[in-house]
């Protein structure tokens, strides 16, 4: 790390990486605790889907704005405003006593993550040394991967532990406690930036955007949970026509929502479409993995999710190994992850195949998989965001997490259809081995589009 990397850059560094950190456990907690809430509720089996799904719409549909918004009234101010509101709905999440309830919590924090979460690149592109964003982006993966391992686990321990008796409250609780030490370190910590008065929000056109965000992820995940129904088919054809006139508007005003100068910057498209088929698959992968080990072996949340922890050991062991390469070697650290993660994904498939109970074995390629994960994660937003100038941050990291969370509800929702329409019950891999077969699809794809990217990835301005 660069001697010049301040106390406060780390301070700064540190309270984005814990906002991704709750932004994950969000996203994850309910995979683990949906079951028990449902009995505690009493709400219908179709509550549990919607537990994340509520989340995930709320942040992919005002992502965008979101990095806007900071553009205009000043980033230091939108993250505090996103973690204020984010955790003071974590805790009506925690005290909600019906399914409506819980549910209008989880959408209030996935509209206020979506505030809080695109403000993260734009303070650390103001804050960090532009020598020390290869460290900054290497570090990264590790840390987001013991998140991923700590995460469904923490929920699992809780929930069996049952503290006060609170089970699955507690879960959001511990949402709470995070979100009031961050606003306490935020305030000291982040420096004062002015917003960009010049900066213009339409409210016609971030409406369109939302409401086309909105519909398409509601139809993805109706139709990847529900089956493909005329609503779910609806809302995604609504969604996408809503999209497809919003970027006929933009492409027309002289006061675009986004900056069209970034759609010209090729580093930055080629991360974009990269990152979207890499995260997709990603996304589909665990998740059909979840899939297998709990509804087809029997495994229980938290065991599942120890099964998975190999995954995010190679993460980490990547990211640290490849982190000082990643300016230098951007396409190079890409191609390797792209070919382990194709490794990984095709050790299961055999694995699975021709084991019925593989679950020790499982583990090898799965920590391969990892592996993969770990050289492409920042690795990709590094090169996306490398010829980024301060005029454009705002919206290229709305973009990059709007796009990140819509892709991982489509491969989870995609994922979930050929799994339900492939399973068999009188044989357990009938479900996954299609889903991996798809992966494999997908991932050959993304090794299509590496060549799209910069030899080196770029630098930070």
């Amino acid at each position: 790390m660069s001697k010049t990397f301040s106390p406060r850059a780390w301070a700064v560094f540190l309270l984005v990486v814990a906002a991704d950190v709750l932004d994950l456990l969000s996203t994850t907690v309910t995979n683990v605790a949906a079951p028990t809430i449902v009995r505690n509720l009493g709400g219908s089996w179709s509550l549990a889907p919607w537990l994340g799904a509520s989340y995930t719409l709320a942040m992919g549909s005002l992502m965008i704005v979101g990095g806007r918004l900071g553009d205009r009234f000043g980033c230091r101010r939108l993250f505090l405003l996103g973690l204020a509101g984010f955790t003071l709905c974590s805790l009506a999440a925690a005290l909600a006593t019906a399914p409506f309830v819980l549910v209008t919590a989880r959408t209030g924090q996935g509209m206020f993550g979506g505030l809080l979460i695109p403000q993260g690149f734009i303070l650390l592109m103001r804050v960090v040394p532009r020598e020390s964003m290869g460290t900054v982006f290497g570090l990264f993966g590790p840390l987001i991967a013991v998140s991923s391992i700590s995460g469904p686990v923490v929920a699992g321990l809780l929930i069996e532990a049952n503290p006060f008796d609170l089970s699955w409250r507690s879960v959001f609780l511990l949402n709470v406690l995070f979100g009031v030490l961050m606003l306490a370190s935020g305030l000291r910590a982040i420096p004062h930036f002015d917003g960009d008065a010049s900066v213009r929000i339409r409210p016609g056109a971030a409406l369109t955007l939302m409401a086309g965000l909105g519909l398409l992820l509601a139809g993805l995940i109706d139709g990847g949970t529900s089956g493909w129904t005329t609503r779910a088919i609806t809302g995604t054809v609504t969604g996408a026509v809503a999209l497809a006139a919003f970027g006929w508007q933009q492409a027309r005003t002289r006061r675009p929502l986004l900056e069209r100068s970034l759609f010209s910057n090729r580093g930055f498209m080629a991360g974009l479409v990269f990152g979207a088929l890499f995260f997709s698959t990603v996304t589909g992968t665990m998740y059909v993995t979840t899939l297998y080990l709990q509804q087809r072996l029997g495994l229980s949340p938290l065991i599942a999710a120890l099964v998975t922890a190999p995954v995010s050991v190679g993460i980490i062991a990547t990211s640290f190994t490849v982190r000082s390469r990643i300016v230098s070697h951007g396409r190079s650290v890409v191609s390797i992850g792209v070919l382990l993660f194709a490794l990984g994904v095709s050790g299961m498939t055999i694995v699975i195949g021709a084991v019925g109970h593989p679950v020790p074995l499982i583990a090898v390629p799965l920590f391969a998989a990892g592996l993969g994960m770990g050289c492409c994660f920042g690795a990709v937003f590094a090169v996306a965001l490398g010829g980024v100038n301060s005029a454009q941050a705002g919206s290229a990291s709305g973009v990059l997490n709007a796009v990140q969370q819509i892709v991982n509800a489509a491969g989870s929702a995609i994922v979930s259809t050929v799994y339900l329409a492939a399973v068999t019950p009188s044989v357990p891999s009938s479900g996954v081995l299609p889903c991996l077969f798809l992966t494999l699809a997908i991932t050959v794809a993304c090794a299509m589009s590496i060549p799209l990217l910069p030899r080196r990835g770029a630098h930070v301005h």
